[in-house]
């Protein structure tokens, strides 16, 4: 067995990752969501099971015919090579309960196991864990295999309808283009055709705390504005003693060399907080500009503001008038006992469609869902406001 995997830690989400990255690499269309489905799938199965893991990986991740050659000779680089290629592709895949086994290549036979490949089929339950764990208390090991996990995160606003018409099978008729088809017809009667709206997803806006106060959850929210910037439409701003627009810093593929940037671009790293003068200058520079317009605002932070908190609560109702949700993530929200009473948290609630937690991988993985439109969790005190 000569494959990259058998070269590399035995850990499972950081192999599975790594061999999406390399079919990426190699011109496959691997996105967020479709490694997301992957590792899903693997867990669904047995993750220590190699055939299970190559029906996985080639079930998500492969978007057309071309992928497929692709596929197999990728993922017998990354696993691999054993006696004989990847097994043809079964009519219905046999739902199989996996394992994964980090040596030989898929054999055809899912009921067959390697007892010499490490058997880890406490994969699903030891991830399950770390999603839920606080990063604040993660030791390196854990904080670079959630890093891996953020990675694969997708955020996407709600789609809206625009003002936009697009050709559509039904709908109402398109007077223009049904003129037109009569006339490269000589004149004769054409079935109509038809139109509808079309549709795009809402601009997503991340404004995220980097004060001293954040820091140990400032570099795990910035990786998430990282892949929400990659999905398109999103904007991001760091917030802390001024405001700096970090979004052409996150446009690297590269994780790191995405947090990289954001370092140097970024001067206020755990510096105080001025969240009212901030959100002022946002409305005043961007607001106007339409970046907040109808957009999803998302705040990440803990909510605490060192002066006046009225700037705080006026700006807040100037953003809630203007966007069309505003979300609020506090890392604190999880904490036993805790709530909302903070001068800067409080000035803000009133103007917070839906407050969420912001901790661990798991509260990030529902933010991205109540962003998506998903229905907030219980206790936010405001549900289904629209703003303008």
């Amino acid at each position: 067995m000569t494959g990259v995997a058998s070269q590399t830690a035995p850990d499972p989400p950081a192999l599975l990752l790594g061999f999406a990255r390399r079919l990426r690499a190699a011109g496959a269309e691997v996105s967020g969501e479709r490694v997301r489905s992957f590792l899903r799938a693997a867990q669904a199965l047995r993750p220590w099971a190699r055939t299970d893991v190559y029906w996985a990986g080639r079930l998500t991740l492969c978007g057309g015919p071309d992928d497929l050659a692709r596929y197999d000779r990728e993922f017998a680089a990354w696993f691999g090579a054993g006696e004989r290629a990847v097994p043809p592709p079964a009519p219905v895949p046999p739902r199989l309960r996996p394992v994964l086994r980090s040596t030989a290549a898929p054999t055809g036979k899912p009921g067959t196991s390697d007892e010499r490949a490490p058997r880890l089929p406490a994969l699903a339950a030891s991830t399950d864990v770390l999603r839920h764990r606080d990063v604040a208390e993660l030791n390196a090991a854990e904080r670079e295999q959630v890093r891996r996990l953020l990675a694969a995160l997708a955020l996407r606003g709600p789609v809206r309808r625009t003002a936009r018409r697009r050709p559509a099978r039904r709908g109402e008729t398109d007077p223009r283009r049904t003129v037109r088809a009569m006339l490269r017809n000589g004149g004769e009667p054409v079935r109509p055709l038809h139109r509808a709206r079309a549709e795009r997803p809402r601009r997503v806006v991340l404004l995220v705390d980097v004060s001293g106060s954040m820091a140990p959850y400032a570099d795990a929210l910035l990786r998430f504005a990282h892949a929400a910037a990659r999905a398109g439409r999103t904007e991001v701003f760091t917030v802390g003693t001024r405001l700096t627009r970090v979004t052409r810093a996150l446009a690297h593929r590269d994780p790191d060399a995405a947090m990289a940037a954001v370092a140097e671009a970024v001067p206020d790293w755990r510096g105080g907080t001025r969240l009212g003068e901030l959100l002022k200058e946002f409305l005043d520079r961007w607001g106007r500009r339409g970046t907040a317009r109808g957009a999803i605002v998302v705040v990440l932070s803990d909510g605490w503001e060192r002066g006046d908190p009225e700037p705080l609560a006026e700006g807040m109702r100037r953003l809630h008038r203007l966007a069309h949700r505003v979300i609020w993530a506090n890392p604190l929200k999880a904490r036993p006992g805790y709530a909302p009473l903070a001068a800067g948290m409080a000035a803000a609630m009133p103007s917070v469609d839906a407050f969420v937690e912001g901790h661990s991988l798991a509260a990030l993985e529902r933010l991205a869902e109540v962003v998506r439109g998903g229905r907030p969790p219980e206790g936010t005190p405001r549900e289904g406001a629209d703003g303008a």
